[in-house]
């Protein structure tokens, strides 16, 4: 396993590049989306509006192919988003980069509309529908359709397979079993055997209504989540403006070594601000577009608009919210039993100390979000490597591929911390970097087909 750990390590540091190696990824990640809002004319600001209108059911029409409402295609594509990144992620880039990584999500967070516009609108014009109605769509299908690049889309393919097992399973069960311990002290095997249990009976079992149930109750846990997020606020209301100038002037000048921040250089904070922005909103890394090929239209530009949504909801407010609660409450400074706080746990006790007039059970809130955020983002993982498994090899792999994903849930939440984390960045990256290639290549297409839809909708283009 030592072999397996170093080769993981090693493939996560030559990608994001740190300590050795040039940030490549940092670079493609940040140039790619620099490029396409500037060739898109920052569309992600100037038709902000018409992207609510579009998912309020303005342009809804039953009778256009695919599966889902505007609605229903972002609401599946946020349930795989918002979650353990905006939790967790956001503990692990403050913990690591110190409260400066924040800015860098945003960065991510602003770039990461377009790109979201970007590869969706391309999934939906070059998605598949199938012989039963359904759509299938996804980088691989542009990639191939649009490029002719079949071996880049079998590489993205068997990326997206591998990184749903990592940062869509592995990440996800790793931070349950690591907030129940905390909390609770379950041994982080039990959690993992009733995880895989849980999500097994959904996409294997087809028990359906666990879907439903999470499909429900985590909009309700998002609500609840955001209220003590802003209760913590409200309470704190006078160290938010010092919040807020700590995190922009660490984002260029970090402090020296405090509590769990283990860099001392601007560019470690950059590479996990990015790092974990992305990991937040997907926006770039491929997986969105396969959501959002299910989409009842006719206009893969319009459902391209309703996308680039996501990353305003996600990491600019949800993301931001959590950041702000950890830097007030000053949880990324605190240490116990020797060890900063890192992960969930870190935003738990910023719950914890932030709502302290519920008597210290502040800190449930974070751990009911966990769960309930884990499993209906890992049941949603589930179909996007349904989806990739299926283009390599057909429909007889993905019942198989289903049996991988329940035992990747227990691997996950019994190794450590950062034996899951940089796993998952590594599979991130692997995924992302086909698909940001492709967007820079298809981007002359892109702006066409962007010119023509805001014609025909008499909304110059300009």
């Amino acid at each position: 396993m030592s072999f397996i750990s170093d080769f993981i390590h090693g493939l996560a540091n030559y990608i994001w590049g740190w300590p050795d190696v040039f940030p490549a990824m940092i670079a493609l990640l940040l140039g790619t989306g620099i490029f396409i809002s500037i060739r898109l004319k920052w569309i992600q600001v100037r038709r902000l509006k018409h992207a609510i209108d579009i998912t309020r059911g303005k342009y809804d029409d039953p009778s256009h192919a695919g599966d889902v409402s505007h609605f229903q295609a972002l609401s599946t594509a946020l349930s795989a988003t918002i979650g353990i990144g905006n939790i967790a992620g956001v503990a692990t880039a403050i913990h690591y980069g110190g409260p400066g990584a924040l800015f860098w999500m945003w960065l991510t967070g602003i770039l990461g509309t377009s790109l979201k516009y970007a590869e969706c609108t391309l999934s939906m014009k070059y998605r598949k529908i199938n012989p039963d109605g359904s759509a299938s769509g996804g980088p691989m299908y542009y990639m191939e359709h649009a490029l002719g690049w079949k071996w880049v889309a079998t590489i993205f393919a068997g990326a997206a397979a591998i990184c749903a097992l990592a940062t869509g399973n592995a990440i996800q069960a790793f931070t349950v079993a690591d907030q129940l311990q905390t909390d609770f002290n379950i041994p982080v095997a039990i959690t993992g055997i009733v995880l895989a249990v849980v999500v097994g009976l959904v996409i294997i079992g087809g028990v359906k209504r666990i879907g439903r149930v999470t499909a429900i109750l985590t909009p309700t846990m998002t609500v609840i989540y955001l209220l003590g997020t802003l209760s913590i606020l409200l309470l704190n209301i006078d160290k938010i403006p010092g919040a807020f100038s700590d995190i922009v002037s660490m984002a260029f000048t970090p402090p020296g070594a405090v509590g769990g921040f283990a860099g001392s250089g601007f560019l470690f904070t950059l590479i996990w601000g990015v790092k974990r922005g992305l990991f937040s909103n997907e926006a770039g890394q491929g997986s969105a577009p396969i959501a959002h090929a299910a989409a009842k239209t006719d206009e893969p530009v319009r459902e391209g608009t309703v996308a680039m949504m996501g990353p305003y909801i996600d990491t600019i407010t949800i993301c931001t919210l959590t950041g702000l609660c950890i830097v007030v409450t000053d949880a990324w400074k605190v240490i116990i039993d020797g060890q900063a706080l890192n992960g969930s746990p870190m935003t738990a006790y910023a719950f914890k100390e932030g709502l302290s007039f519920l008597g210290g059970y502040g800190n449930y809130i974070v751990t009911a979000a966990v769960l309930l955020f884990a499993t209906s983002t890992m049941i949603s993982w589930s179909y996007y490597g349904d989806r990739s498994i299926q283009y390599l090899f057909g429909d007889k792999v993905i019942m198989p591929y289903r049996y991988l994903f329940c035992v990747m849930i227990f691997i996950g939440a019994v190794r450590e911390l950062e034996e899951v984390w940089t796993f998952g960045d590594a599979a991130l990256g692997i995924m992302a970097i086909p698909n940001l290639i492709a967007l820079i290549a298809l981007s002359g297409t892109l702006v066409k087909m962007t010119k023509e839809y805001y014609d025909k909708e008499q909304i110059p283009f300009k």
